[in-house]
């Protein structure tokens, strides 16, 4: 048994789905950038990213289902060649269903995608973008010289399109610590975003989600060449916070990989944690599930896990408590 699973047993908690009301999908680990606390280990010269074929198998399986939302990320993933594509045949589906863009920002000044954000506008995709703080000196460091810059050019592209202002255009940062520490609190920290973005670029938004950095991939390594991996995680499981399980993604998200394969999160994902099927333990891709039958799978779970029950907890949406 894990450190996690034996912690939710001491507290006589199980860690089991509800119904699903996300497919996030991971269409690949291409990037324009190389941040340090990455989980994805995502990058320019990453080749992994979905093909047209699977795109077409999610779009069906999807479009037989209830669930309302599907959340893109990666990488970035509107790198991939398909990312409009993908969009416009969602968007074709009815019911209607609801698109997130998970967003770096810089990608929307690249050579060659320019018209990303009007694209983005006119088919009402949320976007939640990541900005690890309002300062330039934080962002830089984190994720690379100029890209603070960058984040506060395509936001004010954004505004100018209605993001952030009217109500079908939703826009959220996501703020990340740039070390070894617990986010502080979201709310207090949004009002400071808010505040300074305003104030110095003209830059509004909507909300702001605090986002742990868990101890895997890009982050994971950085831990160890430091020497603060075993500290990092003893504040993790110390900071374990038994009111944050109801609301943890795991419950209500389906994770997919850029080659179809499922997982119960993005973090299982990375760890290559898929699900299996029993019998024959073979591993189960997107269009081999029911998502009727889902609800009180028992939910993979490792170390790593501590990173989303720490404190305020921690999920896409932000905060859990």
């Amino acid at each position: 048994m894990n450190r996690f699973a034996r912690t939710l047993a001491e507290h006589s908690v199980s860690l089991r789905r509800a119904q699903p009301e996300i497919l996030q999908v991971n269409v690949g680990k291409l990037c324009n950038l190389i941040c340090v606390h990455c989980h994805v280990n995502a990058g320019p010269k990453r080749k992994e990213i979905m093909s047209r074929e699977t795109f077409d198998r999610i779009i069906d399986w999807f479009g037989k289902t209830d669930i309302p939302t599907i959340d893109l990320t990666g990488g970035a993933p509107e790198m991939i060649p398909d990312f409009c594509y993908f969009i416009e045949q969602v968007k074709s589906l009815q019911p209607t269903r609801h698109v997130i863009d998970r967003c770096n920002l810089t990608i929307l000044l690249e050579r060659g995608y320019e018209d990303l954000a009007p694209f983005l506008a006119r088919n009402k995709v949320e976007i939640i973008a990541s900005m690890p703080c309002y300062s330039p000196e934080n962002v830089n460091a984190q994720r690379g010289e100029g890209v603070f810059e960058g984040s506060i050019a395509a936001l004010q592209l954004l505004n100018s399109l209605g993001y952030g202002i009217d109500p079908d255009l939703p826009l959220h940062l996501v703020y990340n610590p740039v070390g070894e520490f617990l986010p502080p609190s979201q709310a207090g920290l949004e009002i400071n975003y808010k505040r300074e973005l305003k104030k110095h670029f003209g830059v509004v938004f909507n909300n702001l989600y605090t986002l742990a950095n868990l101890p895997i991939g890009r982050f994971a390594s950085y831990l160890r060449r430091n020497d603060k991996l075993d500290d990092y995680m003893e504040l993790l499981i110390q900071a374990f916070n038994p009111a944050t399980i109801n609301g943890l993604m795991c419950r209500n998200t389906i994770s997919v990989g850029w080659r179809g394969e499922v997982y119960d999160c993005d973090f299982n994902q990375q760890l290559r944690m898929q699900w299996s099927s029993n019998p024959d333990q073979s591993g189960l891709f997107l269009w081999d599930i029911d998502p009727d039958s889902l609800e009180g799978r028992e939910i993979m779970t490792g170390d790593h896990c501590f990173g989303c029950t720490a404190g305020a907890g921690s999920t896409c949406g932000g905060a859990i408590v």
